[in-house]
């Protein structure tokens, strides 16, 4: 089986400071990881590497067995900023179904989506439960249903990877733990690689972490400890774990 990711002596420098060094990395089909890290450790630099949009110093980056280049329009990606104008009347439809630009080969005057990428648009709102949202504004949307549809955008593009930086920075609790159930339902198709600093989740959703400070490590998210974290960020910080529960006789672990 063809990893979707693959990085092998991979080191990246900007302006002659090193920003990631020695990256050796595999990423399985249907995996499904956390990326963690301090501030300015490299893991935006990472993904950028993934999806192509910057080259490394040296090394080398197989996506789906062939070049970035090649392969990125398999790759879903929400970013962790969405700006936009809310005076400008888009829809949520139009939103979704810019998903499917990557698949043309750029936008030529009078251009229109054809059938099957409305098609597509359509069932990838209705797979975020926003089908009848479709008309609907995207200014008006709350935090958590923008969110949703720009997953939506990623995956019309019949994404075989899902990459989300930071997706539950701006939402609530509630809309976070069902924005996870989704992601839990789409791994079942694909890889999914989330950015994050809730590491109060990774042990309830993940299968593994990628620890990414200028240098990488991947763990088990069993393997998750104070210790571990206080090396990575080099300090102590709070951590919540989702995989105990309190019972009668003690704490249990699931």
């Amino acid at each position: 089986m063809i990893p979707v990711v693959e990085i092998e002596n991979l080191y990246f420098s900007y302006n002659g400071i090193s920003v990631l060094k020695d990256v050796n990395l595999s990423i399985d089909q249907k995996d499904s990881t956390c990326v963690v890290g301090p501030n300015g450790g490299g893991k935006s630099t990472l993904i950028k590497i993934i999806l192509g949009l910057l080259e490394p110093t040296r090394g080398t980056v197989r996506l789906l067995g062939g070049t970035p280049d090649e392969k990125r329009n398999r790759v879903g990606y929400v970013p962790q900023y969405s700006n936009f104008d809310p005076l400008f009347p888009v829809t949520v439809m139009d939103v979704t179904l810019m998903g499917r630009l990557a698949a043309q080969n750029g936008v030529r005057f009078g251009f229109s989506y054809s059938k099957s990428d409305k098609e597509a648009a359509l069932h990838a709102l209705e797979e975020m439960e926003l089908l009848q949202l479709a008309g609907r504004k995207f200014s008006e949307l709350s935090g958590g249903q923008r969110q949703r549809v720009l997953i939506a955008r990623a995956l019309v593009s019949a994404s075989e990877i899902l990459i989300l930086d930071e997706p539950t920075a701006n939402i609530d609790a509630h809309v976070e733990g069902s924005l996870f159930e989704i992601m839990l339902e789409l791994n079942k198709r694909m890889a999914i690689i989330l950015v994050t600093h809730d590491l109060g989740f990774t042990s309830q959703f993940f299968e593994s972490v990628i620890c990414v400070n200028q240098v990488v490590h991947v763990h088990p998210t069993s393997e998750i400890s104070g210790e571990l974290i206080q090396d990575l960020y080099g300090e102590d910080i709070k951590m919540i774990r989702h995989d105990h529960r309190c019972a009668a006789g003690g704490h249990v672990a699931d």
